[in-house]
């Protein structure tokens, strides 16, 4: 991944563009921090689909908990948050 300013990616966002669909990711900072990325279609799908992954194997966790140890009822729930 390719490091460059804010103000220089956008003053050469055609250039920007054209590597982004030949594959090269750019990390824009501002300060020497990174504050937004540009990658192409294919690898927002591919970190997408890995997000979407983790998100079904934690929710595989709970019911799988919930399956072991049973569920809070919400009433219970309520109460111990302060919500009642």
């Amino acid at each position: 991944m390719i490091k460059i300013a804010a103000s220089a990616a956008r003053q050469e966002f055609a250039t920007v563009l054209g590597k982004v669909k030949q594959g090269q990711g750019f990390l824009l900072e501002k300060h020497d921090k990174g504050i937004a990325a540009i990658v192409s279609v294919e690898d927002l799908a591919l970190l997408e689909a890995i997000e979407n992954r983790h998100d079904f194997e934690a929710a595989r966790r709970s019911l799988a908990e919930v399956a072991e140890k049973g569920a809070i009822p919400w009433e219970k729930a309520k109460k111990d948050l302060g919500l009642q």
